[in-house]
């Protein structure tokens, strides 16, 4: 990985982040219903979308890794889930915070919580299965084909407040319903928060993924050096 690139990604990240928080805390206004701990959505609904972003890619990562059989898929899917689970943990940990004081609970087994708790417990059995396998090609086939499986949950908690009966929201941007930004800052807050959570993720992403890249390496080294010795 260029180091220059990751140091400027790193840079942009963090610049992107203090206009979030500034946006989030001193720009918007207050939402009319919620007041101020509305603001929490800015935290929450840009976790989710690279949560969800990041299953994605582990999806297509473990399909890439199936047909070409490349290890730098196998990393690549490997890091998206670490990176990912950071972010759907978070999702989680914010919506509960959201919901205590406009639902007087912590949590409720609401159609798309319980949906993005499965999500969680799904990729965190597909982490506990790459931290006890051996790294072994048909272990890594086994994880591809489970990160697979569990990114089919992504789109489910997406239409799920359409499919079936909730009290989360569905709507962000119109006011359909009465949910919605109704004042232009907010839409802004929210893109930037967005952007920076983005960004976020992927470095957070490239980082990890040139440790787990620097490891395949060494462990090729490693392998090499035995069979040298093997043959002596």
């Amino acid at each position: 990985m260029n180091r220059n690139f990751i140091a400027m990604l790193g840079i942009v990240t963090a610049l992107l982040m203090v206009a979030a928080l500034y946006m989030a805390f001193l720009y918007v206004p207050n939402e009319a219903t919620q007041g101020i701990v509305q603001r929490i959505f800015y935290f929450h609904v840009p976790c989710a979308w690279v949560a969800f972003a990041g299953f994605g890619l582990v999806a297509i990562a473990g399909a890439l890794y199936l047909w070409l059989g490349d290890q730098i898929w196998d990393d690549l899917g490997q890091a998206a889930a670490e990176t990912g689970m950071v972010f759907c943990t978070l999702v989680l940990i914010t919506g509960s915070i959201w919901a205590k004081p406009i639902w007087g609970v912590w949590w409720t087994w609401d159609s798309r919580l319980t949906t993005t708790l499965l999500l969680w417990l799904m990729y965190g059995g597909y982490l506990m299965l790459r931290a006890a396998a051996d790294e072994t090609p048909q272990s890594a086939r086994v994880a591809a084909v489970l990160g697979i499986i569990a990114a089919l949950d992504v789109p489910v908690v997406i239409v799920s407040v359409r499919l079936w009966r909730t009290i989360h929201p569905a709507v962000l941007v119109t006011r359909q319903g009465g949910h919605g930004l109704e004042d232009p800052r907010m839409v802004a807050t929210l893109l930037v928060a967005m952007a920076a959570f983005t960004a976020l993720f992927a470095w957070l992403l490239i980082l990890r993924l040139a440790t787990l890249r620097t490891r395949a390496r060494l462990n090729r080294l490693t392998l090499e050096i035995a069979l040298a010795e093997a043959g002596d």
